[in-house]
């Protein structure tokens, strides 16, 4: 019974102190008081940064849009030219072996 106590207070006390370092780190990333007791929150100023980035970059959605659309057609076109290429190329070189 008295070895199960101790068992019980040694995990209190580690809890204690694992919990005491939680608190420190978290408090660590919170930032600290500046000027009138208000803090500085390192995480608002990330916070607040990617909104920002979200307000300057929304309109690039429907842009991305358009530009895809106009890279696919000029995808079938590149295609087209490369079958019309492959099928100049074959004629080409059977005229070459016919002139033999």
């Amino acid at each position: 019974m008295i070895l199960t106590a101790v068992a019980v207070l040694v995990l209190v006390a580690v809890l204690v102190i694992l919990l005491t370092r939680i608190v420190a780190s978290l408090d660590s990333i919170t930032g600290e008081p500046s000027g009138y007791s208000s803090r500085s929150s390192y995480v608002g100023k990330i916070a607040f940064g990617l909104r920002a980035i979200e307000m300057q970059t929304s309109h690039l959605g429907p842009e991305v849009t358009q530009l895809n659309a106009g890279l696919s057609a000029a995808a079938q076109g590149l295609k087209s030219i490369d079958t019309h290429l492959v099928h100049t190329i074959e004629n080409v070189v059977r005229q070459g072996e016919e002139g033999r």
